[in-house]
């Protein structure tokens, strides 16, 4: 990820000065697909590729990363995707409360069958993927303003992504999974922001059964988890977090 240093001034109670600190950066991606306009998504620069695939996937465009003839990025901005097939571009879409307008053309009622895993983590090792993932997310230690997000054994962090928005950072994880072939399953979602429902849905289909979050989730998003035997997990934070749902899989 990028950012740009800016001379600002940083007010205390006893006085004010000039700063020269960091701001992370933020681009609108505008995604083509077999020639036409598919959507515009706000998100940080570097590596879109690997967002665009992971949101194609997310969306059920592709299958897989064989189902891509080609993919140009232009001006870190303008994602041109060719498939080995046709697609009819969707007329309605969803826009959702992620930051930086993130988008969906999925139907949140649509059924999935609850998630079957054996998968069980300890209650340290929640906490411990989550301060292993914020000690390295680099560009929201250097400048803050960014999301993170990490795909995780119960030991390891395996991927991790940041950007301004929340949903972009699991396109990414997604994107970065497919590129090198690795399955999605039995992992484990780590978050720094809210989860939305839509977040629980991309989760539901990269097969993820426990998803942690630094700060909270939505109603929605726990009655969805519920429904799909998703564990959610909220406020992890030093040693402690909160269980809203699939308490069976976190062991003490």
């Amino acid at each position: 990820m990028t950012s740009q240093r800016i001379s600002y001034l940083e007010v205390t109670p006893d006085a004010r000065r000039s700063v020269m600190g960091g701001v992370v950066d933020e681009v609108q991606a505008c995604i083509s697909l077999n020639g036409q306009e598919l959507t515009r998504i706000m998100c940080s620069p570097g590596d879109i590729d690997e967002l665009v695939v992971g949101f194609l996937k997310s969306e059920g465009f592709i299958d897989s990363l064989q189902n891509v003839r080609s993919i140009h990025v232009s001006d870190n901005s303008c994602v041109e995707v060719w498939l080995d097939h046709s697609v009819a571009i969707p007329i309605v879409s969803t826009k959702t409360s992620g930051c930086g307008g993130g988008i969906t053309f999925d139907d949140m009622s649509a059924n999935f069958k609850p998630l079957v895993s054996k998968l069980q983590v300890s209650a340290g090792q929640v906490c411990d993927l989550m301060n292993k993932m914020m000690r390295a997310a680099s560009t929201y230690n250097d400048v803050r303003g960014i999301h993170t997000s990490a795909l995780c054994s119960p030991t390891e962090l395996l991927y991790l992504a940041e950007d301004v928005g929340r949903h972009n950072t699991i396109d990414r994880l997604w994107g970065s999974a497919l590129r090198r072939r690795c399955e999605t399953r039995e992992t484990i979602l780590v978050a720094s922001g809210r989860i939305s429902s839509e977040m629980i849905g991309k989760a539901m289909k990269m097969s993820v059964p426990v998803v942690v979050s630094r700060t909270s989730p939505t109603a929605l998003s726990v009655a969805l988890a519920r429904a799909w035997n998703i564990t959610v997990i909220g406020y992890c934070r030093g040693h402690q977090f909160r269980i809203y749902s699939g308490e069976q899989r976190i062991t003490t």
